[in-house]
């Protein structure tokens, strides 16, 4: 008898996994759909109101002067070896000074660095890099190469071909989650992780399930799992989408940030209109929710978690919930009226809490490789 109900018990908890995994699954791809219908009525409204201007686009041929620039660095390639793939990077700073590293998100690209790399090249040896999919390095196609496995190998690869077997890790948006990923992966190899306006991913994970209105603003994430149809949203009307994420009143920079130049705002149309350019960047989020929840999920370098009041992707409570994860220093600064593109948005309050923090606890001398 003993036995009979044992047996019916492992039955019951199996099935209640089964339930749980396919209402997973239904409510992704449920949500995917009624994305992919809201976004077809737009496009139809587009056809109605600019039939001839919906479907013109163009590649931009050549790079505006600010991708140019000499005082943000030097424009530096790298092949890693255990994927083959190249990496284009801009580098500044001394040579054997200690390592800082900047991972920019989604729709960027390393231009979006460019007030911390002439902020921090005094003291380190600062690089920005075009992670894989963006900007000049290497664009595989296939989603598949996008796993949080092969994101976090390439910044291991990345620092150590730089000479270096630990660093200060800077990330944002997706590289935030990268950065959160490598410190949880390699703790040994940060010193100190500063991430923007991103949580960490079993917060978001646990938040987004439990809060109808993150998962509201989390819709992005459901409709990019389409093929194609969200690159041809992007394009619509010379990437007017592209440029509302920087520029709107809703999603872009605020008010009281600094403003975008159509110079900067040009950089990013530049890059993200290369061929296969928005495939590269969207295949982020199309391995996404068969990589999670993470299995291991505890970081152990001090943190630095910036947070801009006005994101419009993520909700503020998020920030907070991360200190649950953190075994070590955790100092959380919200950023009043700040957007998600906070490094670029109130870069001034940005680099000096950055300084703040790197001074605290061991000091610099603390990232010396």
């Amino acid at each position: 008898m003993a036995r009979v109900l044992q047996y019916l018990l492992l039955f019951l908890m199996s099935l209640a996994l089964r339930i749980r995994v396919v209402g997973y699954w239904s409510l992704i791809y449920g949500y995917c759909a009624l994305c992919t219908i809201v976004a077809l009525l737009k496009l139809c409204w587009n056809i109605i109101l600019r039939p001839t201007a919906t479907f013109q686009w163009g590649v931009r041929e050549t790079p505006p002067a600010c991708l140019n620039d000499t005082s943000l660095g030097t424009h530096c390639y790298v092949r890693i070896k255990e994927s083959g793939l190249r990496f284009h990077y801009v580098a500044a700073g001394e040579r054997g000074k200690p390592l800082m590293l900047f991972l920019h998100g989604f729709p960027e690209f390393w231009f979006s660095w460019r007030y911390q790399l002439r902020e921090f090249k005094s003291e380190f040896r600062v690089v920005a890099v075009d992670l894989r999919g963006y900007g000049e390095s290497d664009l595989p196609l296939s989603s598949d190469s996008y796993s949080f496995d092969s994101l976090v190998t390439d910044v291991k690869d990345i620092v150590e071909y730089l000479g270096y077997n630990r660093c200060c890790l800077v990330g944002h948006d997706w590289g935030g989650t990268i950065a959160w990923l490598f410190a949880i992966q390699y703790p040994e190899m940060v010193t100190k992780l500063i991430v923007l306006n991103s949580p960490h991913p079993s917060v978001f994970t646990d938040y987004a399930l439990r809060h109808p209105s993150q998962l509201l603003k989390s819709s992005h994430f459901f409709f990019y799992q389409l093929p194609r149809f969200p690159e041809l949203m992007f394009s619509i009307n010379d990437f007017k989408a592209l440029k509302a994420l920087f520029t709107s009143r809703s999603t872009g920079i605020g008010r009281k940030g600094r403003l975008l130049t159509a110079e900067d705002l040009e950089a990013y149309l530049y890059a993200l209109s290369q061929p296969g350019a928005l495939t590269g960047a969207l295949n982020y989020y199309r391995n996404v929710f068969s990589s999670l929840p993470l299995s291991q999920n505890h970081v152990r370098s001090p943190v630095l978690l910036l947070w801009g009041e006005r994101d419009a992707f993520f909700e503020q409570e998020m920030a907070e919930a991360c200190r649950l994860y953190i075994r070590n220093h955790f100092r959380l600064n919200i950023i009043s009226g700040a957007s998600h593109w906070l490094q670029q948005d109130q870069p001034d309050i940005v680099n000096t809490l950055i300084w703040t923090f790197l001074k605290e606890g061991e000091g610099r001398k603390s990232y010396r490789n």
